[in-house]
């Protein structure tokens, strides 16, 4: 067996080191948002809660849990991601099915049109007067018609769709497969990996957004809880909040007034991120596979 030279093991040790360290950075500001979740809020404001809660408390969910708000807001962003995510990765789909076609006449025209909506765009002035101007504002379709197309998305769908054999299509149509059947049973069943893949992109997107809710809507019903989120970094509700709970879950709290700002909206983050992290490991065998195989072209 051959030996390692010392110069090699020095480089080695240095780049397991630096993948620890690089890791734990990574890591660490999630774990300590956790652990303050799970630290008295008082106490959390001395400092020095680190790696693990110092006065172990659930009283910072308790307020999350017995929030009407908080929760309508979590059923809100699951909803919004459910659907968003089905009809986004399906409409994308379909158009660039369509423009993977070599007979689509002027299909070169079409992708510049898409391509320019990728790096210029009218403004927030103007997608909000259009927003307003189709009746959308304070209707759970803000969330979903205008994020039904992502240009890049599409080009990843297109890229796959024309790497697949030509023969199959051919075949399918001597059998008396329609264009819609082509697609919907041998086309998507065949693109397992880049779905799952553009799937989770698209999810994230619509989980972690809380700017478009912050303007086209007003009604406390449709906020998703990142946007709830945000209103508790920007304002001081915890009193608000903790009003809301009921008979029960204050008699199992000691005083509200240990909860403070941070230690609620550390709650809240973990209440607002889990999820999403969930999904992750799911969809994860899927990362390399098809996003190579939707952007390479042979």
């Amino acid at each position: 067996m051959a030996r390692i030279a010392i110069s090699d093991r020095l480089m080695l040790i240095f780049i397991y080191a630096f993948l620890i360290l690089l890791s734990f950075s990574a890591f660490y500001p999630f774990w300590n948002a956790l652990v303050v979740s799970f630290n008295l809020g008082i106490d959390t404001s001395k400092g020095g809660v680190t790696f693990w809660p110092r006065v172990w408390t659930l009283e910072n969910y308790d307020i999350v849990f017995n929030d009407k708000r908080l929760i309508n807001g979590f059923f809100v962003s699951v909803a919004r991601t459910v659907v968003g995510t089905i009809t986004a990765i399906l409409m994308t789909a379909l158009l660039a099915y369509g423009m993977s076609k070599k007979e689509l006449i002027g299909k070169n025209y079409y992708m510049l049109f898409f391509v320019f909506t990728m790096y210029f765009g009218g403004g927030l002035i103007p997608a909000f007067l259009l927003i307003r101007s189709l009746g959308l504002m304070n209707t759970f379709w803000v969330f979903i018609i205008p994020a039904l197309i992502s240009v890049w998305n599409m080009i990843i769908f297109r890229t796959f769709f024309k790497s697949l054999p030509v023969g199959l299509e051919e075949s399918a149509q001597i059998d008396g497969c329609t264009n819609w059947g082509i697609f919907f049973r041998i086309v998507l069943p065949l693109s397992g990996p880049v779905i799952a893949t553009l799937a989770l992109f698209t999810a994230v997107a619509h989980w972690n957004d809380w700017f478009m809710p912050s303007i086209y809507i007003t009604n406390e019903h449709l906020v998703p809880i990142q946007t709830m989120l945000r209103q508790i970094l920007n304002a001081n509700i915890v009193t608000e909040m903790s009003n809301n709970i009921d008979t029960a879950s204050a008699a199992r709290i000691e005083g509200l007034r240990t909860i403070t700002t941070k230690s609620l909206t550390m709650a809240t983050m973990m209440v607002a991120t889990l999820p999403i992290i969930l999904v992750y490991p799911f969809v994860q065998k899927y990362f390399v596979k098809g996003v190579l195989i939707g952007s390479l072209k042979e």
